[in-house]
């Protein structure tokens, strides 16, 4: 090999991802995107079931109340995203239930005031009055630090070496949703991980008709062939006697959802009752509101460069996160059981097909709002058992992950400096929220235990939030050590032109708002 010159050694920063065949404003044709919609429903899915699985029954509900509340998740997520891609952030990108309000949650459904109800339909109503209550109050912190362009401020001390831990654990801080949930039930969740990366890396270039289908529809087209397998397994009586534990995470029939979903039903706002209203509650629940907006400002950030976008300006950012309030104050009105932020795996699904268009997501709200409605259709795709998602979660968390270790080619990893503030981050943003699962685990209570519950709730929930811990870490350390002459390690002269609205001209191609909107709100 002859001598090779360092220009060919080195690959220049680029601020869009290149590949994409759609971006952001770009779409596929109708057919297509229907069908690429309908995948991103699918994924979604997951999230949509496992929640109200996990939360109901804590609540004293029956199977009756679990499908209710998937329908009622789904129907508000879809309309959260439709939400967020007209008037938000504008990225593609799903909106669903998060996982960061359970610790506070969890807190409500133990309080003896709801605990001690005999009855376990009125416990089941009277806890979900006390959540919704709460989501309604904790929405302000989103749409206030959001719409009052506070947050946009605070964005103003991130750098790229400072959102490299943050956009990483967005996806790394995920693990334990991935391979351990795999492990539970092997002869489903192996097969369906090989068979993903297979279709969507290996087979990637056999095309249909000019399209890439096996790429494209990589986990429709897995999950559909898994889901036959694990039918078969479950009619055949392979699991008949087998722990409870792995027919559960095994089985298609295990969730009963398709029995006791109605045929049609309408979510609609105060349906479980008017919601009721407590201060401790409501200061837990705040700090839960905080790390989705955390967590949400991460996947926006991957969220724009696997649409082949350039990253969000402070104004756009702010003003998403405004609307990621709204629809947490929608969750409290409706009755999801939990909050909303923005769906990590659905970000991933983004760079695996290799399509960015924020109409498919679109039509994926459609398909969340249309099967929350038709309940038994929807059941039956949620019977999808949960490890066939895990598998794929490994796949695009990863992706997720990756896109925020993409952003140290803006930055000098040279330095001995910045080689610190990343190692550090990226180290405690996983094993201090690893410690905190472990002790309440083991000890059924967070480390934090005091009399106070609403401050047990607020450091618990921080501090058990991998995003959360690696920005408090990575902006403290990047805006104080050494940072007066350090501005062009940290990547500072790339980024500062993508602070404001105004700084590049393609923000106005991704992110102006539809219906000349802008004559109304005009960004800054």
């Amino acid at each position: 090999m002859g001598d090779v010159k360092i220009e060919e050694m080195i690959h220049p920063p680029m601020d869009q991802l290149q590949g994409f065949e759609y971006c952001i404003d770009s779409n596929p044709s109708w057919g297509e995107a229907i069908a690429l919609g309908f995948q991103h429903y699918i994924l979604a899915l997951g999230t949509a079931v496992m929640i109200p699985t996990f939360l109901v029954p804590l609540m004293g509900g029956s199977d009756d109340d679990k499908v209710r509340v998937v329908q009622t998740l789904l129907f508000v997520g879809g309309i959260n995203t439709l939400l967020q891609t007209l008037f938000g952030t504008r990225l593609p990108t799903v909106v669903g239930g998060s996982y960061a309000f359970l610790i506070p949650i969890i807190s409500i459904i133990h309080d003896s005031s709801y605990s001690r109800i005999p009855n376990d339909h009125e416990r089941f109503l009277q806890t979900m009055r006390a959540i919704q209550g709460a989501l309604i109050v904790s929405s302000s912190t989103q749409i206030i630090l959001g719409f009052s362009q506070l947050w946009g401020i605070c964005s103003r001390f991130f750098s790229p070496l400072g959102m490299v831990p943050v956009v990483a654990l967005v996806g790394f801080g995920l693990f334990n949703r991935g391979f351990p949930v795999v492990g539970k039930c092997v002869e489903i969740g192996v097969p369906m991980l090989l068979l993903f990366v297979a279709f969507s890396q290996y087979l990637k270039h056999l095309q249909l008709r000019r399209v890439p289908l096996l790429e494209r529809f990589a986990l429709l087209i897995s999950i559909s062939i898994l889901w036959v397998y694990a039918h078969i397994l479950t009619v055949s009586g392979a699991y008949k006697h087998r722990p409870e534990r792995t027919q559960f995470n095994c089985r298609t029939d295990r969730a009963n959802l398709i029995s006791s979903a109605p045929w049609i039903k309408i979510p609609y706002p105060l349906q479980w009752g008017a919601p009721t209203f407590d201060a401790g509650h409501a200061f837990g629940m705040m700090a839960a509101a905080l790390v989705s907006l955390i967590e949400s400002t991460g996947a926006y950030k991957a969220a724009a460069r696997l649409a082949s976008a350039t990253p969000p300006p402070a104004h756009v950012l702010s003003r998403g996160i405004g609307w990621q309030g709204i629809g947490v104050l929608l969750d409290g009105l409706f009755g999801t059981a939990t909050g909303s932020t923005v769906s990590v795996e659905n970000v991933g699904l983004l760079g695996s097909t290799r399509v960015g268009s924020r109409r498919v997501i679109q039509i994926s709200a459609g398909f969340m709002i249309f099967f929350s409605i038709l309940g038994k259709f929807g059941a039956l795709f949620a019977s999808i058992p949960f490890t066939i998602f895990a598998a794929v979660y490994c796949v695009l968390f990863g992706i997720v992950a990756a896109v925020g270790l993409s952003f140290l080619q803006f930055t000098n990893m040279n330095s001995m400096r910045n080689l610190f503030i990343v190692g550090l981050s990226i180290f405690l943003g996983l094993s201090i929220p690893q410690y905190f699962f472990s002790y309440t685990e083991s000890a059924n209570r967070g480390p934090a235990h005091t009399n106070a519950e609403w401050f047990n709730d607020y450091i618990n929930t921080i501090f058990s939030s991998p995003a959360t811990v690696a920005l408090i870490v990575s902006v403290l350390l990047d805006n104080t050590l050494d940072f007066k002459d350090t501005a062009r390690d940290r990547g500072m002269p790339w980024w500062v032109r993508f602070r404001t609205f105004k700084g590049d001209s393609r923000n106005e191609e991704f992110y102006t708002l539809p219906f000349n909107l802008n004559r109304f709100f005009p960004p800054s």
